[in-house]
């Protein structure tokens, strides 16, 4: 039988063999491999450490390639150990093996074979792809620490070849690969990428012994041929006599030593019955998925549902070895600490709705999670941002490793040391870091020292709530007090005239401010996407955005609004409907919010249509990337009829269900079932409820004990938005109140012989207060602040706020009485509406941008040259000109080739006065600085033309080669 019959018996039966297993016949790994869902399509265990899939993309620059793989491709470079699921930054890809026939092929584009599409085949547990070049079919599967590669070879050739290809994809700093003997090799690959140190080893043994073995060191000239290499570029490859057999590879891998991977590969898997784990992976797969049961709705639907609820089950990964050992964040090899360990946690997005969901079905794995954060703990100093492979990688922002144990706290999960956990919840929230020391002593975080300031604001708020209710729960009543105070600093960055939470500097409003322009003050995001986040404190951001009805306007506001964005290019703002944007996670809660106006039918109408249009069974099937679960937790939450608006509390609130009948199998042994007769696009609204039989009260939540405690939650369906429910809000209100900083409505940093300046309170009901300090510290008296108040020389304000007797935290005004030379600019380029350092005075107001691009004092060009006009007023003798430009090639921010200065009296016919090039090369590392000053000899003019020549496109060398770049000054002095 020849290979492509062969390929396609077995899809015959495998989907025979799929269909024994009921939901595991409805996982389709390929959604999200398309579009920018960046998921991978190959076999793993659920939360298994390997991911054995195929690379189609080895560049680490490729935003669409993060997983290794997209749907669009062509072409297999090769089968690789360790996958992301649905990231946005790229890394893994480990230890890839290709299979080939023919003479030696040692670099990826000699050994990359074609394939097409009709001949690849993916299940849980099972990938499958036939080559094209050489005819090879391809089989994958995997247990939790091995992964199985089944190779069958056309019956016309006598020998196959495997090459072992360490180099790839992110850089290596150390690697190893030995012969044990002609069935076994083993090795190592220590690299830096996204984890800045990440360990995988592994051992391999073959079915078939190899008649020749190869390893070389590719970084040698002359390559020598040696049993053992130890490099950072090692490529092994194995030829083997295949007798019309398949060719079996088991490859343990482990985060600790080769000795472990062996373990794993012992314990896991010490035989080469491929067909044998195939079929124990998938029946753990089916155990998993058969948790939730499903009713109605069509096979579309429920492809897409259970593909979600397996993607849900794809990570964390486990990361211990079978004897328990692991290596923690400190780099050193650990005993078994008695739990199973885990890794990758992309809590940013995660702590949404995938670990409260893992809270439901996985209470037991969820304290795994939380004991492991303990442990980074212990061995780090803080709670996982976003930990990779033992590494905290600080990706995102956020302490959110706070709200995954809060909510699970609060749940009645237990076996982890609670008051332990209390503290490290504590000091990750008082770090002098990522803007942490601004927002404690001021109650928010200033955009001119930090960037993504207000997303900073508003998440740490939403943290310190999560610290003050465990406080609470343990007693701690004086430490959740002060929590539940903090939780509401997001106070402090609404401005009351646009009803939008906005970036603040200098205790003023960053201006100039557009509420659909995506820029370094939010995360991702505009600030559209970040105006409801306050889940802890909905009762006071509703009287902040107009009370009941306002609030509700403001959220139709949102879904009806124009779905374009001003600003930077991101990449994961899609899904859209309005400025709502499913396709990122801080809008996933918005759409329940109307249920806190009594809106019920809102929520279900815009539930339903986020589940019909936003969900598909395509490769492009979902409408952003997947996030390690958390764009599929989304949806099996929303379609099983109630979604957890405020992890850390108890409560689900309801939408509407996508199935007829939903029966959820719980870990307590318990059923909790959703029934929902003619539950479909058109009766989508819910006109009644009752619960085991009896008549439910109109409240639009239902508690987790009620969910654990098991039962039968029934709902009446209609096709029209029903009274249901009106009538029974259920609010979470502050706590704790607070007095929010007063705030500069009207003033400048920086000004010329006088200036008024104006201050302004979100709450009328508050006096604002404020003391002037002159550049020498004389302070005068404090006052209540009636009207405009005059300053003519550089000083400072202390602005504060109080409301019967309650005061707020204490703010500053810094101004500066500046006479520069240059009365005015004019632009013949124009510099990006992200990087305005304050508008067309930016440049000459006397203050100078930091070190970071991000917070606001530089003006940046993109693709262009600095090219302005100074205006001096007057003819002067001008004798010396300096500009300061900016270097982050990081941020693709180079110095300008050379500055030119030409001279005029009339501003049109200019001539040359001077030039300054550029010293500092492009590939310069880190944040740098430089003045470029011209001397100009005294010459007499009025105009001066300042001409900074950009790069314009990234250098060849540069990871963005080609694309435009960016040049970034700020203040141009004359003298």
């Amino acid at each position: 039988m020849n290979v492509s019959r062969l390929f396609s018996l077995l899809i015959v039966l495998g989907c025979s063999f799929s269909s024994a297993f009921g939901q595991l016949n409805f996982v389709n790994p390929f959604i999200g491999t398309g579009g920018h869902g960046h998921t991978y399509p190959g076999a793993t265990a659920p939360f298994g450490l390997v991911q054995l899939s195929p690379d189609t993309r080895l560049d680490l620059q490729d935003w669409d390639g993060c997983s290794g793989y997209h749907y669009s491709d062509s072409t297999i470079y090769g089968f690789s150990h360790t996958h992301l699921s649905g990231t946005g930054v790229a890394d893994y890809c480990d230890l890839l093996f290709m299979p080939f026939t023919g003479g030696a092929r040692l670099e990826p584009e000699d050994y990359a074979a074609r394939f097409s599409k009709k001949n690849e085949h993916a299940e849980a547990g099972y990938y499958s792809v036939l080559l094209d070049r050489d005819q090879i079919l391809c089989e994958m599967t995997a247990t939790e620490r091995v992964g199985v590669h089944r190779y069958t070879f056309p019956a016309n050739q006598t020998k196959g070849n495997l090459i072992i290809d360490l180099r790839q994809r992110d850089s290596v700093l150390d690697a190893h690969l030995e012969v044990i003997n002609d069935r076994e090799i083993a090795g190592y690959r220590i690299s830096t990428g996204w984890a800045k140190e990440q360990h995988v080893y592994f051992a391999a043994r073959f079915s078939t012994p190899f008649y020749s073995s190869i390893v070389l060191d590719m970084a040698q000239n002359p390559r020598v041929a040696t049993p053992s290499v130890t490099s950072k570029a090692i490529v092994g490859l194995l030829n083997f006599y295949t007798n019309n057999q398949p060719l079996v590879v088991t490859v343990g891998i482990s985060g600790v030593s080769m000795e472990g991977a062996r373990r794993n590969l012992e314990k896991e898997c010490n035989d080469f019955d491929f067909n044998r784990i195939k079929a124990e992976t998938q029946s753990k797969w089916q155990r998993q998925l058969a948790k939730i049961s499903v009713e109605g709705g069509s096979t579309d639907q429920k492809t897409i549902f259970y593909t979600a609820l397996y993607h849900t089950m794809l990570a964390p990964n486990i990361w211990n070895d079978v004897d328990g050992q692991y290596r923690g964040r400190d780099n050193k090899i650990h005993p078994s600490p008695g739990h199973d360990v885990y890794t990758v946690f992309s809590l940013w997005d995660t702590h949404r709705a995938l670990h409260p969901l893992l809270t439901i079905f996985e209470p037991r794995r969820t304290s795994d999670f939380i004991q492991t954060f303990l442990r980074q703990y212990e061995q780090g100093g803080l709670l996982p941002v976003w930990e990779l492979s033992g590494n905290e990688t600080d990706c995102m922002i956020g302490n959110h490793a706070i709200s995954a144990i809060a909510d699970a706290y609060a749940k009645g999960i237990r076996g982890f040391d609670a008051s332990q956990a209390l503290a490290a919840m504590v000091k990750s929230t008082n770090q002098d870091r990522l803007g942490l020391q601004h927002y404690r002593r001021l109650g928010y975080v200033p955009a001119d020292k930090e960037s993504e300031s207000v997303s900073k604001t508003l998440e740490y708020a939403y943290d310190d709530w999560c610290v003050a209710t465990m406080a609470q729960q343990l007693g701690r009543d004086s430490l959740a007090k002060n929590y539940f105070r903090r939780a509401q600093y997001y106070k402090n960055l609404f401005d009351p005239a646009t009803r939008f939470f906005r970036a603040k500097t200098n205790a003023g409003w960053y201006e100039p401010f557009d509420p659909y322009e995506v820029n370094f003050n939010y995360t991702e995001a505009n600030a559209w996407q970040y105006r409801f986040s306050a889940p802890q404190d909905i009762g006071s951001l509703m009287e902040l955005l107009g009370g009941r009805k306002g609030f509700e306007n403001q959220l139709d506001s949102l879904f009806s609004a124009s779905p374009r964005t001003t600003g930077r290019n991101q990449a994961d703002l899609t899904g859209m409907i309005g400025q709502y944007v499913q396709g990122n996670e801080p809008s996933h809660h918005l759409a329940y919010l109307y249920n806190y106006v009594d809106q019920y039918g809102k929520t279900q109408r815009r539930v339903r249509q986020i589940m019909d249009e936003q969900y598909a069974n395509r490769p492009d099937g979902l409408s952003g990337n997947e996030d390690c679960g958390q764009m599929s937790a989304w949806l099996v939450c929303s379609a099983m009829g109630f979604y957890p608006i405020l992890p850390g509390s108890t409560t689900y609130f309801i939408g509407t269900p996508w199935f007829e009948k939903m029966i959820l199998h719980l870990d307590n042994k318990r059923t909790f079932t959703v029934n929902a007769p003619g539950a479909s696009a058109r009766k989508c609204y819910i006109k009644k409820t009752t619960f085991n039989g009896n008549p439910e009260p109109p409240a639009m939540w239902f508690s987790h004990d009620r969910l654990t405690s098991g039962g039968e939650l029934n709902l009446e369906m209609t096709d029209q938005p029903a009274q249901w429910g009106r009538g029974r809000p259920e609010v979470p209100v502050a706590e704790v109140d607070l007095v929010a900083l007063p705030f500069v409505a009207k003033g400048k940093r920086s000004f010329k012989d006088r200036q008024e300046i104006e201050l302004g309170h979100l709450d009328p009901a508050a006096s604002i207060y404020y003391q002037e300090i002159t550049d020498k510290g004389k302070a005068a008296a404090p006052r209540k602040y009636t009207g405009p108040v005059k300053v003519n020389e550089s000083g400072r304000l202390a602005i504060w706020a109080d409301r019967d007797g309650q005061r707020s935290s204490t703010d500053t005004f810094h101004y500066y009485l500046f006479d520069n030379l240059v009365q005015s600019v004019r632009y013949n380029t124009t510099y990006s509406p992200q990087y305005t350092a304050g508008g067309k005075e930016g440049l000459i107001n006397g203050i100078q941008g930091g070190v970071d691009f991000r917070t606001g004092d530089w003006q940046g060009f993109e693709g262009v040259n600095l090219d302005v006009v100074l205006d001096l007023g007057k003819s002067r003798k001008v004798r010396q000109l300096r500009a300061r430009f900016l270097q982050d090639e990081n941020a693709w921010i180079f110095f300008p080739k050379e500055v030119r200065v030409e001279i005029s009296d009339d501003g049109e016919h200019f001539q040359p006065a001077g030039l300054r090039s550029n010293e500092v090369a492009p590939e310069g590392k880190g944040t740098l600085q430089r003045d470029f000053t011209l001397d100009l000899g005294g010459k007499k003019a009025r105009y001066l033309r300042v001409v900074g020549v950009s790069l314009g496109q990234c250098p060849p060398a540069h990871k963005g080669a080609g694309n435009p770049c960016w040049l970034f000054v700020d203040e141009i002095e004359v003298k």
